[in-house]
């Protein structure tokens, strides 16, 4: 079973027959098609809707409509327009064009030239005439054989747009609301009404431009390795069918084994019993039957003596025998009554037992069937930026809090629990704070010490790092209480703490003078690896993340205003410090492996690529001061919580 793999070319091909483009003609939407492949997509769409008004592109279904509305839908492909910068890319193949202005069979020309102003293809002689008019003497031309080899040329041919509605009229604007270039007649005739209306000028064009070409590209190619990576993963799941067939294959010939060596068994066992019974009954009845055919033998000799004596014999003899006769004739019928009214027979018969006899009456559907189950594997663009809007400000409200110290913070510590629940980490009071789904007091739990950060284990326990403390404390969440586990006690001190699974976790802290250090940890405190950084550390402590497939660890820096990604080996793989961010506290990461980072001087927050590219940065106005920040992975929601004197939590939704 061979995988079925695609392979994709360097070179612009057709998105229809996926081959390099043979004459490439381009949609008002920008899309591009062979001129064979448009056409017969036309064809296509007129056999299912007798009046075609426009043709929707094969690839974003926006509609489209020829230059010259009243040509007929055969010649509709051919009146798009050429595009003549993706012809250029295409170097081994020959631009060839007839002459525009010998629009008839009989006089057409091929073309040696296209003027750039006009957007037409001349001969020689038109070229000759176009340069002699005063009013196009100072036309751009560029030869047709430069067009397929010189990309350069053929972006002039796309310098100075006209409007496709009005002919002749040069493009001036750009309607963002409507994403289309307009004319000046386009404006007043259509978008008048339109918010965002682009003047474009020369100096207003260059500030547009500056940038967005290059932006515009670079997202362009990531799409293209998301799509690459998209059908890698559909190779590589082919791949894992062929083992999935021969595995059920081997299954069924497992049970097929194990029935058929139990049946073979039988077999043997009946065909032994069978025959023996056989030689039995073969023995016996031929021992009958000799015994019969003796006195059949018999019974025959007394009838010809009897018939004998009756023929020839005197009236005594007759009497004689004839009593004789009779009393033998006697005997034969109690001999024939006695033994030989009735015969004896042995019926053969396999009984099955009852769980043989059940499948022995079952269907082929009953008997089993192959399920096939659809699973997903999704992949999400993890570099398309992800808005972030606000949801709600939840007051938390402690009732074993005093009114005096009602508004005393902050949170350091933020989670989700199975279930949707939440379990904060009150440094000030000492406290984990059980909240309902819809973030209502439950309960709280008193600690030994003050609380640095917590995340979750399992579905039942959570883990709660002790600030200043070389401890963690596991806490089992079951229903609405909180109750203690067990205390570990760590190498170091423990500020960031992560669940890496299995009861392992990731923690981070101080480790001696200018040092820190991120470890992995067992469910007991042993220590499986420890990793060392330079690092002027402040005592307020760091913030660590972990991808999903937990390979890359992410450590805030708050004093050196820098977030550091490091591999499983310890390896930095980049470091994150603009003059934007300010005491990078909260660390955490989504379930596309985007990464957030809270900045609490700055109060923004900072959204990075897995590779560590930025993708947006949000100010925020509230919270003042972000302290911690957390994911609801699977809903795309997120808590944030403020280090200033408020209990609040901050809900966003991830867009």
């Amino acid at each position: 079973m061979a995988a079925a793999k695609v392979e994709t070319e360097d070179v612009p091909c057709c998105p229809i027959c996926m081959e390099p483009f043979n004459i490439p003609k381009q949609l008002p939407c920008a899309h591009t098609f062979c001129e064979k492949c448009l056409q017969s997509h036309i064809t296509t769409e007129v056999t299912k809707h007798s009046k075609l008004c426009f043709v929707k592109c094969p690839v974003c279904r926006n509609s489209a409509s020829p230059s010259i509305k009243d040509r007929p839908t055969s010649e509709w492909a051919s009146l798009f327009p050429t595009n003549t910068v993706l012809q250029s890319f295409l170097t081994e193949s020959k631009v060839d064009r007839l002459c525009d202005a010998s629009n008839t069979e009989a006089d057409a020309v091929p073309a040696e030239g296209l003027c750039v102003f006009c957007k037409e293809a001349m001969c020689g002689e038109c070229l000759k005439l176009h340069r002699r008019q005063k009013i196009s003497k100072d036309h751009a031309i560029i030869s047709l054989e430069g067009l397929a080899s010189n990309p350069e040329n053929a972006v002039k041919l796309t310098e100075g747009f006209t409007c496709s509605e009005h002919n002749g009229e040069d493009i001036k604007f750009y309607c963002k609301d409507h994403k289309v270039p307009c004319c000046g007649t386009c404006v007043f005739e259509g978008h008048k009404t339109c918010v965002t209306v682009i003047n474009l000028n020369k100096k207003l064009l260059t500030l547009l431009c500056d940038s967005k070409p290059d932006k515009t590209i670079s997202d362009m190619k990531k799409i293209e390795i998301h799509l690459k990576k998209f059908m890698e993963v559909n190779e590589a799941f082919v791949t894992t069918l062929e083992p999935q067939v021969d595995r059920l294959t081997n299954k069924v010939r497992e049970v097929r084994k194990k029935i058929n060596a139990a049946l073979d068994q039988l077999e043997t066992l009946v065909e032994a019993e069978g025959n023996r019974i056989y030689k039995e009954e073969f023995t016996r009845i031929q021992d009958e039957n000799h015994y019969c055919l003796s006195l059949i033998h018999a019974v025959r000799n007394s009838c010809y003596l009897l018939e004998a004596v009756n023929k020839y014999g005197s009236n005594f003899q007759k009497f004689i025998m004839s009593e004789k006769m009779s009393w033998q004739l006697e005997s034969y019928w109690n001999l024939v009554g006695e033994k030989y009214e009735k015969t004896d027979t042995v019926l053969l018969e396999v009984k099955f037992a009852h769980p043989i006899q059940s499948l022995l009456s079952l269907t082929l559907s009953e008997f089993g069937k192959v399920v096939t189950t659809a699973s997903s594997n999704t992949l999400t663009c993890s570099w398309r930026p992800r808005k972030l809007e606000t949801v709600d400000v939840i007051d938390v409200n402690d009732p074993t809090v005093e009114s005096q110290f009602a508004n005393t913070g902050p949170y350091t510590g933020v989670t989700f629990l199975p279930g949707d629940k939440v379990v904060l980490a009150d440094y000030y009071k000492s406290k984990c704070i059980l909240l309902s789904s819809s973030y209502q007091f439950i309960t709280s739990y008193t600690l030994t010490n003050n609380p640095s950060d917590i995340c979750v284990l399992d579905d039942e326990e959570v883990a709660v790092s002790m600030y200043n403390q070389n401890k963690i404390q596991i806490l089992s969440v079951v229903g609405d209480t909180i109750r203690p586990v067990r205390m570990i006690t760590t190498k170091y001190n423990c500020d960031g703490i992560e669940a890496a699974g299995n009861g392992d976790m990731f923690v981070s802290g101080p480790c001696g003078y200018n040092k820190g250090q991120w470890s992995l940890i067992n469910m007991i405190g042993e220590v499986k690896c420890t990793h060392k950084y330079d690092s002027s550390y402040s005592n307020k402590g760091s913030h660590i993340a972990v991808n999903n497939m937990k390979t890359r660890v992410y450590i805030s820096v708050d004093n050196k205003h820098l977030l550091l990604c490091f591999d499983m080996n310890g390896k930095t793989l980049f470091t994150y410090s603009p003059d934007n961010l300010q005491n990078p506290f909260g660390v955490a990461v989504d379930r596309y492996d985007n990464i957030y980072v809270l900045g609490n001087s700055s109060n923004n927050i900072h959204q990075l690529a897995p590779d560590g590219s930025v993708q947006q940065i949000v100010n925020i106005g509230v919270p003042r001061y972000p302290r911690t920040i957390c994911f609801h992975k699977s809903k795309d929601i997120l808590i944030i919580t403020n280090g200033l004197d408020e209990r609040k939590l901050h809900i966003y939704q991830l867009k």
